[in-house]
């Protein structure tokens, strides 16, 4: 199926590595332009040499999301090295663990800021670019925990389901501008924030990572931990042309975690 991306432009948040990596890395396949940001200058210079040689070509900007000068910047960065933006994926890093008890009021702020304040900007930034062409595709990344929260991931279950919130507003507002806004949330996908979570769980527990990740399995229907290649190409899907009368949505990438409707 051809998804219609060639030439398409894409700015993802928080790609040097990780999920934000891997869609960079299936749309760039798919022919479209892509402009990856992260804090480290050096993850990013080697991110884009592993994307060279596909379809599109990729371009790296330093970019730290909880800095809202940093995030007007990037796009305009983008806009004027690939001349419009398509496709915006809002992702990052994910939150601490805690619970309410430990968890200081600066923690709180933090996460608020990265984890849910920088998707707003980010688009705020792109819409007057998506509005005058009317078209564009906005996906935000959050986690399965918007349908069933994670125990001990107090910051991330509260931020990521107002990244539902937003998004399903933004699908009305924006929907005669065609533009389109979906979420999706991953469940145990096999990047580096499942493995500091094992090991996190492991340390409380007194059980081996090992032990852990074999128990996590024991809770997915497929019985294995998503690989980012599986995660890239969802949200490849969503962005092209061949989703184009999909908005709102929030759609779990989980292998069947969550049990409920």
């Amino acid at each position: 199926m051809d998804l219609g991306l060639n030439g398409k432009v894409a700015l993802v948040a928080a790609s040097s590595k990780g999920l934000g990596k891997a869609c960079a890395v299936e749309l760039a396949r798919e022919g479209a332009h892509v402009m990856i940001t992260g804090r480290k200058e050096a993850e990013l210079q080697k991110a884009k040499q592993e994307m060279a040689g596909l379809a599109g070509e990729v371009e790296y900007l330093v970019c730290d999301i909880t800095k809202s000068e940093d995030i007007t910047r990037t796009v305009e960065a983008a806009v004027q090295r690939f001349g419009r933006i398509d496709i915006l994926i809002n992702n990052a890093g994910g939150p601490p663990p805690g619970s309410v008890e430990s968890l200081t009021d600066e923690q709180w702020y933090n996460s608020f800021e990265l984890n849910l304040l920088s998707y707003i900007r980010f688009i705020r930034e792109v819409l007057p670019y998506m509005k005058e062409q009317k078209s564009g595709r906005i996906i935000n990344l959050a986690s399965s925990s918007v349908k069933q929260p994670i125990p001990g991931l107090l910051l991330s279950n509260t931020f990521r389901t107002g990244i539902v919130g937003l998004a399903k507003t933004l699908s009305l507002e924006l929907a005669p501008y065609n533009i389109l806004v979906n979420t999706v949330s991953p469940g145990r996908i096999a990047t580096d924030r499942i493995k500091e979570l094992d090991e996190d769980k492991a340390k409380k527990t007194g059980k081996t990572v090992d032990q852990v990740a074999e128990e996590a399995h024991k809770g997915i229907p497929l019985g294995r931990d998503g690989q980012v290649e599986e995660f890239g190409r969802t949200v490849a899907f969503l962005a092209s042309a061949a989703s184009s009368y999909t908005t709102g949505v929030s759609l779990l990438i989980d292998g069947g975690s969550v049990k409920g409707i």
